[in-house]
């Protein structure tokens, strides 16, 4: 921008919102301000600031600035802008849907429930909002099997002359065609509202005494019903009910892995789990885990007007939030009720917090494994390569060891539709000076694919090496030792502080590579690199263990179980046995001359 100074100078103190605009104009990233002034001189200022602030200042070609009345008033305007705008540089959700909920009409003498999206109307409940259709389902399928409450539209309600299937499967009680009393059925749907007010326990009790008073008059049928409900009831009860202190509260957990992001939020209303969906936002490179949070709960819950009736009293974050109490302000006034972010160390919002960050890894994990996001990232691969065909297998190969102890390298094989794990391979390193993780390469190497060779089994088409140019050399020398020349070898080298998305790759005589973060090759890269080294490093830990866990006499040819115990007994113990001369080694029965050698030998860690 020219005249910058100029610019800051007359920048007002008051809160709003600024919008970065580049070259052509188009909107780069929009952000709030309780200060404009300050906010907009941070990003112009000397000092170190992170590679994301650092390429959005050097596109900056003006910068358009909103001043609002009140800070709360700047929050709801970024969130308008980002959604119309949706600049590269913002964290921005692909999912902008309504929020389902459960209805339960009251205008019909014989109430429905349905699953419902949109602004609520009058006449009709609504419970929820569930995260997804599914939960919702879920849930009704749950309320007709206890219940039984009639789903079907008024306008086939009115034309029934006979129960239809539902009623056959004991999934409706037919009050089409009059099987049930206008009050039995309403005391039905008003035991399906307490449950989801979650008042499952007062549904309980009243469902026990009419159990009761149905055994007393001895109509068992009736009273095995009543049962029938308690016990599905209470196995509900048992699942779903949770400890929350207003039993209204959303826990987002969070995971990223090979540049893609996952935010997991957890419903929890009225004390029970109503369900939780994944989220997968663009997110620009070298965002904060606090940035991507923010951000979230701000589109989240700001974006759609229909959806400030679903904000909760409590959001439970896996994060400490710069901006807390200024989103808790925002969220408080939208949805007239105290909102409260929180990040908790210890006690059962932290374990909810780890479930749904637990939830978050496996939904991710399912993301990168999913056939047709395989298939783009293959591709990605191939046109980055310069490749005539599609790669059909990749090997990647990690070494793995804790300062040269138990060195484990692995060989882990991709497909287009994925990871082979019947194919994954470990190999136990020996015979190399420790730590030497050229040489474990080289080793590794050579022994797989002289065991290709052999088996005329298939040759990869990119083999991906962990490591820089040396690790990429010693995989260079194995193929022309084999003399396989087909292959493509690619190095990867980790970033500082082995951050993701910073990796050097190395292909054959050309330079460094750096890849853009958000590239679906790299993706694809990182994730394979990722798989090699969980491979690799849980090899190494069981290795590593078992040798810790083994005594040094079994390493010794030539004793066995029985003088490993004679030895054990004679000198009281391992320590007993190192302090032992050699002459009163050879005083236990069964240890020659030569064998007493072995293990003063072996230890004193010498030779005799």
């Amino acid at each position: 921008m020219r005249n910058i100074k100029t610019f800051l100078a007359n920048l007002s103190h008051h809160p709003g919102v600024y919008q970065m605009l580049g070259e052509k104009g188009e909107v780069l990233y929009v952000g709030k301000a309780k200060d404009l002034k300050k906010r907009i001189s941070s990003y112009f200022s000397s000092r170190a600031r992170d590679p994301k602030t650092l390429s959005l200042v050097q596109n900056i070609k003006d910068i358009d600035i909103t001043v609002t009345h009140t800070e709360n008033e700047a929050v709801l305007l970024e969130c308008n802008l980002i959604k119309k705008h949706r600049p590269r540089y913002n964290v921005l959700l692909r999912d902008d849907k309504s929020y389902p909920y459960i209805l339960i009409t009251n205008e019909h003498p014989y109430p429905r429930i349905d699953l419902y999206r949109g602004q609520r109307r009058k006449n009709a409940l609504y419970f929820g909002p569930y995260p997804s259709a599914h939960a919702v389902r879920e849930t009704i399928s749950l309320l007709q099997k206890i219940f039984r409450i009639r789903t079907c539209r008024d306008s086939y309600f009115a034309v029934r002359t006979r129960p239809c299937l539902l009623y056959q499967i004991d999934r409706c009680t037919g009050p089409c065609v009059k099987l049930i009393s206008r009050e039995d059925y309403a005391h039905n749907v008003n035991l399906a509202i307490l449950f989801l007010e979650g008042k499952s326990q007062q549904v309980i009790e009243e469902l026990q005494s009419k159990m009761e008073t149905a055994a007393k008059q001895l109509d068992y049928e009736r009273a095995a019903l009543f049962r029938d409900q308690i016990n599905r009831l209470r196995q509900i009860q048992d699942r779903q009910y949770v400890s929350i202190d207003e039993g209204n509260a959303d826990i987002i957990g969070f995971a990223m892995q090979s540049g893609v992001i996952c935010i997991q939020l957890l419903s929890i209303r009225s004390g029970q789990v109503l369900g939780s969906r994944s989220y997968f936002p663009d997110v620009p490179p070298h965002s904060d885990t606090e940035e991507i949070i923010s951000a979230f709960i701000t589109q989240h819950y700001l974006n759609d007007m229909s959806h400030i009736e679903s904000i909760p009293r409590q959001v439970i974050v896996n994060s400490a939030i710069p901006d807390r109490e200024w989103l808790e302000n925002v969220l408080a006034e939208q949805a007239c009720h105290k909102v409260a972010i929180i990040h908790p160390s210890r006690g059962d919002k932290k374990k909810w917090l780890t479930m749904a960050t637990l939830s978050a890894t496996q939904s991710l994990a399912a993301h990168l494994f999913n056939k047709s996001n395989i298939q783009d990232r293959v591709r990605a691969l191939q046109e980055l390569l310069g490749m005539k065909t599609s790669p059909k297998r990749i090997e990647c190969f990690d070494i793995s060891h804790s300062m040269g102890e138990a060195t484990v390298a692995s060989c882990v094989v991709f497909d287009q539709n994925g990871p082979m794990k019947e194919l994954y391979r470990r190999f136990n390193i020996r015979d190399i000076t420790p730590g030497d993780d050229i040489a474990a390469m080289h080793q590794v190497l050579l022994r797989r694919f002289k065991r290709l060779q052999h088996d005329n089994m298939l040759l990869p088409d990119i083999a991906l090496i962990d490591g820089g140019p040396t690790q990429l050399s010693a995989a260079r020398k194995v193929m022309d030792e084999l003399g396989i020349h087909e292959i493509v070898l690619v190095g990867v080298s980790k970033g500082p502080e082995r951050k993701p998305g910073f990796e050097t790759l190395h292909i054959n005589a050309q330079p460094p590579m750096h890849l853009p973060p958000d590239s679906l090759a790299l993706h694809f890269i990182q994730q394979i690199r990722d798989e090699a080294h969980r491979f690799a490093i849980t090899g190494h830990r069981q290795r590593r263990d078992k040798a810790r866990r083994q005594s040094i006499l079994e390493q010794i040819p030539g004793i066995g179980t029985k003088r490993r115990r004679d030895l054990l007994r004679y000198f009281g113990g391992i320590q007993g046995i190192a302090h032992a001369s050699l002459d009163e080694l050879m005083k236990v029965p069964g240890i020659s001359h030569s064998l007493a050698e072995k293990i003063f030998a072996a230890l004193h860690d010498t030779t005799i």
